[in-house]
């Protein structure tokens, strides 16, 4: 759930900025859902792991290789960098109702066939990871903080001075956001609660349609 999550929110970039005029992800292979082309070995699997470890197995964070972009190709750079950089979130949002659905038709499918009720609610509990990670990404990548995807997104809505230097914070990379998650803890749970708040409701949606077993 969480490869093809991280895959397909990449893959969005990737095809919307094609479409936007920007050939340069389609050019290196990344217009594509295999999962090798968008996995960086630092960000999806040594960092994760270092942290976990490290942690204790309280905290971990990492990401799929990032969809390279040119924005200087796009036919409409404010179109295209706006398009571009809410593809990927919109993606995670649309799985997760995807998964939600997905959720349902399978306990549809244990009260008409009883005899695959374990193998079935096996299966939902993986879709209820999906709902939820999809969520997580979706509304993680929509913290103003650059390099994520929602500090493109705010940019716009800046003026242009504005604009301009709040950009500059992402010469610095990741460090902001870092220092977000492991300083200021509450900070990041406010700013996904929406992400929580929705992971509640579609959970009533689909509840009643949970496999029981035994």
């Amino acid at each position: 759930m969480l490869v093809f999550a991280m895959v397909a929110h990449e893959f969005a970039h990737a095809v919307v900025a094609h479409r936007e005029g920007d050939d340069t992800a389609y050019m290196l292979g990344r217009v594509t859902l295999n999962p090798l082309p968008h996995i960086d070995p630092w960000m999806s699997i040594f960092l994760p792991l270092l942290l976990f470890i490290g942690s204790h197995g309280a905290f971990t964070f990492g990401g799929a290789r990032p969809v390279p972009v040119n924005p200087r190709k796009f036919r409409n750079f404010r179109r295209g960098d706006i398009l571009v950089s809410a593809a990927g979130v919109a993606t995670n949002f649309v799985l997760a109702f995807v998964w939600a659905l997905v959720y349902t038709l399978l306990g549809l499918a244990a009260r008409a066939v009883p005899g695959g009720a374990e193998v079935l609610a096996d299966a939902q509990q993986m879709v209820f990871y999906g709902i939820w990670i999809n969520l997580l990404l979706c509304f993680f990548n929509l913290i103003p903080i650059p390099p994520l995807d929602g500090s493109h997104l705010l940019y716009h809505a800046l003026p242009p001075r504005l604009g301009l230097a709040y950009r500059r914070i992402a010469r610095v990379g990741y460090l902001p956001l870092l220092a977000l998650l492991f300083f200021f803890p509450r900070v990041t749970a406010l700013l996904l609660t929406p992400a929580t708040s929705l992971l509640a409701l579609l959970t009533s949606w689909v509840r009643p349609f949970t496999v029981a077993l035994g």
